[in-house]
């Protein structure tokens, strides 16, 4: 295999001790915490952005600037604090991404399939909505008058982005199409109905699953030939149309395609509503540029939209694919979507500031993705490892998964990979068990912090802990005690005065 390839001034051992210095440097100024109040929140969730896909996402994004890799930082990379969260739902130790959104979204752990509800509901049993609905830190922001949008790579009235407005015992309700009779009959909305219905006026909604708010076998925009792309709601309802004449006073657009996108001038709109597929949209590596914005697209203009608020925003952003890439096996699709969602963080980084915006990057889930096999320095994340099976004796790729479409049998032994084509953008790396889909992973995953009182995410946390210190920052929701003006800061004084006070007159009165 030759000598590994690193850079020649790595061998100098000055080079290492000057960068821990310098790193040592920064960390030391940190020690200046940010108390300001969060005008701006900003959650960017990597649907299945477990550790070793931040880690593998690191190292592609260098490669595909011509490094070897390694050292590469990530935007996230930068965020100076970082914690753990604790990702189970409260019926399942493997959590979905439906039950983690009600987390960080409601600040509710619930069980898996359902959003917006408390663990007191039961999936797919509609009569157990009613008075479990929990409220999200958008609707919250949404209160205290500031703007608020949506942005995702999925279904508009996906898993996560639908527990930000939605109150659903089951996450596959996308329209009445999806629904039990019995449901409707009982009264239980579909997911793309309670979107326009539940919060009145979401300034910002990007994303696919235009099919599910049209009429059923109403021919799709863009795909009029294609009847599996035709309309799904049974009610006839039109709801992109009945968006439009609702804010035909207002300024307001729809879109349903790049050029139409980036044709508009953000300060001449105040409310956007973009659906550019049917349902998902495109992976990146597959992606129509001439058609179909980018996740970093869609970011930029939504916070130049939001940002016009004096009140301030709160954006949720998804790169929900990472998360299909690898329920498919298909690595190097998951992994482009990572570092294209890495991207937005960078562009959202450049329109915001630190001062007055808590950023928060973390994902909902891992997966049973891996990477490993004694690689070389520099080999290409999707490469080879340099030895055989000493089992078999036969080659295998760095990328590997616990499960999945990926596990073959050829000649009643593992297939030997030399004879396939394991860089192009749809193999599907080897699992040790045979799945249809690959599983979620249970471990915790990251929580990336910048911006004010982002010091309050540290530690190991369960992940309904998230929206509880983004709402903290930014004075919104149920505890806002705390927010007194000094200064432009979030003081905690009064909070810590209460309790003394509480201490004080219980030991008086013993």
């Amino acid at each position: 295999m030759g000598k590994p390839r690193f850079p020649e001034q790595e061998k100098d051992p000055n080079f290492w001790n000057r960068w821990a210095q310098q790193t040592l440097n920064n960390a030391v100024t940190l020690q200046n915490l940010n108390k300001n109040k969060a005008k701006n929140l900003i959650l960017f969730l990597g649907d299945g952005m477990g550790v070793p896909t931040v880690t593998a996402a690191r190292i592609l994004k260098g490669q595909l600037s011509g490094h070897s890799g390694e050292e590469t930082q990530l935007e996230m990379d930068k965020f100076p604090f970082v914690s753990l969260a604790k990702t189970y739902n409260t019926n399942a130790q493997v959590p979905d991404s439906a039950g983690t959104a009600t987390a960080y979204l409601c600040g509710v752990k619930a069980n898996e399939g359902t959003v917006g509800v408390s663990a007191a509901a039961v999936r797919s049993q509609c009569n157990t909505t009613k008075g479990n609905e929990v409220t999200s830190i958008l609707r919250w922001a949404k209160d205290a008058k500031k703007s608020v949008g949506i942005v995702t790579t999925t279904r508009v009235n996906h898993a996560t982005p639908s527990a930000a407005y939605a109150h659903c015992v089951d996450r596959e309700w996308y329209s009445d199409n999806e629904m039990p009779a019995d449901a409707l009959q009982s009264g239980c909305k579909d997911i793309a109905r309670q979107l326009f219905e539940n919060i009145p006026n979401i300034d910002v909604i990007m994303g696919g699953g235009r099919k599910y708010m049209y009429p059923k076998n109403m021919p799709d925009v863009e795909y009029p030939t294609q009847s599996k792309h035709n309309g799904t709601r049974k009610d006839g309802r039109n709801l992109v149309e009945e968006w439009s004449n609702k804010m035909k006073n207002e300024r307001a657009h729809y879109v349903w395609n790049k050029k139409q996108l980036l044709s508009l001038n953000p300060n001449n709109v105040d409310y956007l509503l973009g659906l550019f597929e049917p349902v998902e949209m495109s992976y990146e590596l597959e992606r129509n540029t001439d058609t179909d914005p980018s996740l970093t697209e869609m970011v930029d203009v939504a916070i130049n939209i939001l940002k016009k608020n004096p009140s301030g925003f709160y954006l949720l952003v998804e790169g929900g694919r990472i998360d299909h890439g690898h329920h498919e096996g298909k690595a190097k699709q998951a992994l482009h979507e990572a570092v294209e969602m890495d991207r937005a963080i960078g562009r959202a980084g450049l329109l915001t500031s630190t001062h007055d915006t808590l950023s928060v990057v973390t994902a909902d889930h891992s997966h049973v993705f891996s990477f490993g096999g004694y690689t070389h320095r520099g080999n290409t994340i999707f490469g080879l490892s340099p030895m055989l099976s000493d089992v078999d004796q036969k080659p295998f790729t760095a990328i590997l998964y616990g499960n999945g479409p990926g596990y073959k049998i050829v000649n009643g032994g593992r297939e030997n990979i030399s004879t396939t084509k394991y860089e192009e953008n749809n193999y599907q790396a080897q699992a040790a068990v045979p799945l249809s889909l690959e599983t979620h992973g249970g471990e915790d995953v990251a929580v990336f912090a910048k911006g004010p009182l982002a010091h309050l995410l540290h530690g190991v946390h369960e992940q309904n802990y998230i929206p509880h210190v983004m709402a903290y920052a930014a004075c919104i929701g149920q505890n806002k005690e705390h927010c007194y003006l000094n200064g432009g800061s979030v003081g905690l004084q009064p909070l810590f005065s209460s309790i003394a006070t509480i201490l004080m007159v219980t030991w008086l009165l013993c």
